[in-house]
């Protein structure tokens, strides 16, 4: 059983990584934001329960919200008169060349085929961590990445994008 004092260990430790996991679920920094405080608060409800390991247990508390956020018809958006604050110019994500491509054809991927390719290409999971996580099988996260990068190959955006000097 896991005591309460490790969480605020586990969050100061943990949260940039959930952002930035947060982030290139939703691709909204204020989405982001709130997404990663909903899966906190849920994680501090069951911490007790909790793992050895809760990144797991975080992370699916994470996509699994996001999904069903996605699924909401209205997000709560309104138009305004001024332009969104920029990303934090210290973002190592934004300091690649053709990020607008990437997630331009990132945002047009189902939600969990983008969820599938961010665990485990920017998280860096195996395969058995994300269907963990996903609640799937190892099966279904081959062929969700499967889908998902041959998706982004045929992308017109891409293409343009590796013609540039990617691949």
């Amino acid at each position: 059983m896991r005591e309460r004092p490790d969480y605020a260990v586990y969050v100061t430790e943990r949260s940039p990584r959930l952002l930035r996991t947060a982030y290139l679920l939703c691709r909204d920094w204020g989405q982001a934001e709130d997404l990663l405080q909903t899966a906190l608060v849920k994680a501090w409800r069951a911490w007790r329960r909790v793992g050895d390991d809760p990144d797991p247990y975080v992370y699916r508390i994470l996509v699994n919200t996001h999904l069903s956020w996605a699924k909401r018809r209205w997000r709560g958006e309104r138009p305004t008169g001024t332009p969104p604050d920029r990303c934090d110019p210290a973002d190592a994500i934004g300091a690649a060349e053709d990020k607008a491509v990437l997630w331009a054809a990132l945002g047009r991927l189902p939600h969990r085929q983008r969820a599938t390719l961010v665990l485990r290409y920017f998280e860096d999971l195996t395969e058995p961590q994300v269907a963990a996580i996903l609640g799937c099988s190892v099966g279904t996260v081959k062929s969700q990445t499967s889908k998902a990068l041959a998706k982004l190959r045929v992308d017109p955006g891409i293409l343009a994008g590796s013609a540039q000097g990617g691949e």
